[in-house]
């Protein structure tokens, strides 16, 4: 009986696809350049300059407090003995915002709460020069804070602009590109602030400069942005039919109620979070210590320090690029299966730095090219991950991944507060390599520790909680969907047959 029932679900569900694709039809997927590889580009730009404001302040509080860097000795500086209160405050925001953005980005659409965050980012960067002068040391203080807040939504207004604008066979290759843009804005912000610092403008420069870029991107955004495919004003009939089919969505969506309960109870959804919380331990230990690392231990004078702790995050962009690509090929021509997919590369971003990290541990000194040169190639495997756990949210749940990602990124944020207190903890003297290796060792551990997890409790399945219609029909524990579908499945695949055909063209 059981295999009976198994036979003609299959068979079913064969039938159903079978009327939805029909044999020697293809997919119209719009222009080369359509409206959807517009809006990554854009979501691009933005995660460049908010890292850059981010980051601006790293360098400029060396500028902000010495007086030697700059040839112009009008530009103020300041003796402050809170250095690091001031850069820490951009992360007492950041936490707090992650989930009411993403919350509000449901009710509105994210398309202006990108726009009202991306203009308090940038204006309270340009307002740093102005408080330090005026408020000192508090003043940056309350900037940064205000740069956290905007900055904690900005990531799940992203994740829920690609839910709606990346099919799923483009998904990879999209959502890699656009986080790529934060490690962009990292390589370009050091060495373009420190720059800037030196030059006859001072470091106020730098922070005008990205802040300026900010609100240039804000018109952008403003014109040429919009929350779904159905909303955008240029987009060809032929792309937005394309991206909705393929999504599912329809121009008009009604608000979907968060199912809070099942997403708390879900195991993929808290795979892809404890992943991150790995992923983004290891990246906020290695991009806060490399520096003094190279320095105290390799012995890299600090012009090379510069270069060299710029390298992983190079061969990173170049990595997220090459690896998006090879993602979406291996699933667009079905030799490994989506899940599969990200697994993959998710434990490529994993575990194979955590190798290099055990590595770089039981290298002498003597070998610190030898070490260099394995940090580079961390970075760039590393990437491996934004194919992966980065964009599974959107795999779970187009509809809430949003939210998924305020939840994730909120928790992550916490860790990765806590990882650099813990290095402080554990390297009491920061000449001493054995000290080292055992941080690199414990993050090497957590690596593995998460990324099993991943492997045990990932889905690349749309879970039964993301249609509204699926969280009213009795209490289900989130898992996959089963690949068995029922007859009202069936039925509505039958019944959208018309508007499914409507994208479709015969060879």
């Amino acid at each position: 009986m059981v295999n009976s029932a198994g036979k003609a679900a299959a068979i079913t569900k064969s039938a159903a696809l079978e009327v939805i694709k029909p044999p020697n039809v293809k997919l119209h997927i719009g222009p080369i350049f359509g409206c959807r590889h517009a809006q990554i580009i854009l979501y691009f730009c933005l995660m460049t300059i908010t890292y850059c404001t981010r980051t601006v302040l790293s360098v400029g509080i060396v500028a902000m407090t010495n007086n030697n860097t700059s040839t112009n000795s009008d530009v103020p500086t300041y003796q402050w003995n809170n250095q690091s209160v001031v850069l820490s405050a951009f992360y007492w925001g950041y936490v707090v915002l992650q989930i009411p953005a993403a919350m509000m980005g449901k009710r509105v659409g994210p398309k202006w709460l990108l726009v009202a965050m991306a203009t308090i980012d940038s204006i309270s960067c340009v307002l740093v020069p102005v408080s330090a002068e005026y408020f000192g040391a508090s003043g940056v203080i309350v900037c940064r804070v205000a740069q956290g807040l905007a900055q904690g939504g900005i990531s799940p207004m992203l994740h829920m602009l690609l839910g709606h604008w990346a099919p799923p066979s483009e998904r990879s290759v999209m959502g890699s590109f656009a986080y790529s843009g934060s490690v962009f804005g990292n390589i370009i912000a050091l060495p373009i602030t420190g720059l800037i610092c030196s030059s006859w403008f001072g470091w106020p420069a730098a922070f005008f400069t990205f802040g300026a870029l900010g609100l240039l991107w804000v018109i952008a955004w403003m014109f040429l942005g919009a929350d779904r495919p159905g909303l955008h004003r240029g987009i060809t009939s032929c792309e937005k039919k394309y991206i909705e089919s393929s999504l599912g969505h329809t121009e008009h969506q009604a608000y979907r109620k968060t199912p809070w309960t099942r997403i708390l109870r879900s195991m993929p959804f808290w795979a892809v979070t404890v992943s991150f919380v790995g992923a983004n331990w290891g990246s906020s230990v290695l991009s806060t210590q490399t520096p003094t690392y190279l320095y105290k231990i390799l012995n890299y004078d600090i012009k090379s320090n510069s270069l060299l702790s710029a390298a992983p995050y190079a061969a990173m962009l170049v990595g997220s690029f090459l690896f998006s690509i090879i993602c979406d090929w291996l699933i667009n021509r079905e030799i490994v299966s989506r899940v599969a997919a990200r697994k993959i590369f998710s434990t490529i971003g994993t575990i194979l730095p955590a190798i290099g990290l055990t590595a770089i541990g039981f290298i002498p000194k003597e070998e610190a090219t030898l070490s260099v040169i394995i940090l580079i190639l961390n970075g760039a495997l590393q990437s491996g991950g934004f194919c992966g756990y980065q964009v599974n949210h959107m795999d779970l749940s187009p509809n809430h991944c949003g939210v998924l990602m305020g939840i994730t990124n909120g928790t992550t944020s916490v860790f990765s507060i806590i990882s650099p207190l813990i290095v402080q903890f554990i390297v009491t003297d920061q000449s001493n390599q054995t000290m080292w290796m055992t941080i690199f060792i414990t993050t090497a551990c957590v690596y593995l520790a998460t990324d099993v997890f991943y492997l045990m409790f990932a889905s690349a399945d749309v879970q039964p909680w993301n249609d509204l219609q699926n969280t009213n029909q009795g209490n289900v524990i989130s898992g996959s969907i089963s690949n068995r579908p029922t007859n009202s499945e069936t039925q509505s695949n039958v019944s959208s047959t018309t508007d499914s055909r409507a994208n479709l063209t015969d060879v």
